[in-house]
């Protein structure tokens, strides 16, 4: 039977800049797992590389071999000495493996729990792989009920329904204060990285205009053509607090750069329109007594890691009810890729004969004018018939010479005859 491998490092084993070292890009993968799936050890290869992990997948008729050949193929490849990555490597095989696949595809074993980016970086590996024809019988199978976990994990369990992000917890307040985002206006103050993170989130729930203000004008500028907004300068915050909808701010400004007096003093203009004010900034940018004005909300940096460790706690608790899903996938891929081995996949198919021709026997001879004694004659020339059947391609399938095929036969007897139902 052959064997599943996984040899990686990931952003718990290793620090960013070693990950830097041996991180491939998408070409680079491409090359690597035709490059790999040539080595005498390998049989099937797959290849993912994100910012958080390298992983190579690999199916081998010697496992210990391959493992050698990996680290061997990553330190020419990247031109870097195996001694300095060789400790952070971790190694799986076949079940362990089988698991370990399934926890990365879910984001089980994410920084960011349940992030969903992970699955499509996967998928798009395998699509590589695959039409670089470098996967076979085994990954194929590993893959697709890879997906298979994934997607049902994400369906039934809210691993992914709460923002852990302070950019995308930011958005979700705003949702649950506007009902929808759909066309409201965007004021973003300064140029820090979440808060241009917050906007990116804004934007895909079709907010309205966007308008940048810099106390760079031309700093402003470039960032309001990167969300296709408007440039305002910085003296115009309190005109443009009139129009404005959702205010992101994080400046390095030392004082407050929106006060409770420039709010109270539009708000007759806004007609008591709600506004929002999302403050990313240390030290504070908006004045938190303007939480006290009727239809004004204001939530700083604390209040928002307040809600993000909130819900890092609940995507733990479904992480649970992941790993029991887990569980019983790996149990039934174990059993799949036993039996692929040749001993019980003949054992299965002269039992499922067996099982064939009993049956026929008891309706023979329910309906006809045989003799109940004649039974045992009957069962005796079932098995002879059997044997006979069975014999040439037993012996192929134990021949030495279809080594390389083995996987792709068993499977093929396995499905003809639909042992695994």
């Amino acid at each position: 039977m052959h064997d599943i491998v996984l040899i990686g490092i990931n952003h718990k084993t290793a620090p960013v800049e070693l990950r830097e070292c041996i991180a491939f890009s998408a070409e680079e993968a491409e090359t690597a797992v035709a490059a790999l799936r040539r080595l005498p050890a390998v049989v099937e290869s797959l290849l993912y590389s994100t910012c958080n992990r390298v992983e190579l997948l690999m199916v081998s008729a010697d496992p210990p071999a391959s493992v050698e050949a990996a680290k061997a193929f990553i330190a020419e490849f990247n031109k870097i000495p195996r001694e300095q990555f060789e400790n952070a490597l971790y190694v799986h095989e076949n079940e362990n493996a089988a698991r370990h696949l399934f926890r990365v595809a879910a984001s089980l074993d994410s920084m960011i729990l349940g992030e969903p980016q992970i699955l499509g970086q996967i998928k798009e590996a395998y699509r590589q792989a695959a039409a670089a024809k470098t996967t076979g019988v085994i990954l194929n199978r590993l893959l697709h009920r890879t997906f298979f976990v994934a997607k049902r994990i994400r369906t039934e369990t809210g691993i992914g329904d709460r923002a852990v992000s302070i950019s995308y917890a930011a958005v979700e307040m705003a949702r649950k204060i506007f009902g929808t985002l759909e066309g409201k206006r965007v004021l973003l103050i300064g140029a820090g990285e979440m808060a241009e993170l917050a906007v990116e989130h804004l934007l895909r729930h079709a907010v309205g205009e966007t308008f940048v203000a810099n106390r760079t004008f031309e700093n402003g500028l470039t960032l309001a053509n990167r969300f296709r907004g408007r440039a305002i300068r910085f003296e115009e915050i309190a005109e443009h607090l009139k129009q404005a909808d959702i205010i992101i701010s994080s400046t390095g400004a030392p004082g407050f750069v929106v006060t409770r007096e420039q709010v109270r003093s539009v708000a007759r203009a806004r007609r008591n329109r709600p506004l929002f004010f999302i403050d990313i900034a240390v030290p504070r940018d908006i004045d938190p007594e303007i939480n006290r004005l009727d239809n004004a909300y204001v939530y700083d940096i604390d209040d928002l890691k307040g809600v993000v460790e909130e819900n890092i706690g609940d995507r733990q608790k479904e992480a649970l009810k992941g790993e029991r899903i887990i569980d019983e996938a790996v149990v039934r891929f174990r059993n799949w890729h036993q039996s692929l081995d040749v001993v019980p996949t003949i054992v299965s198919l002269r039992q499922k004969m067996e099982a064939i021709a009993e049956s026929e026997i008891r309706r023979t001879l329910h309906g006809s004018s045989l003799p109940p004694e004649s039974a045992p004659a009957l069962s005796r020339m079932m098995g002879a018939f059997i044997n006979k059947v069975l014999h040439e391609p037993t012996v192929f399938l134990k021949q030495d010479g279809m080594h390389a095929n083995k996987p792709t036969y068993l499977d093929a007897v396995r499905k003809l005859f639909k042992l695994d139902e």
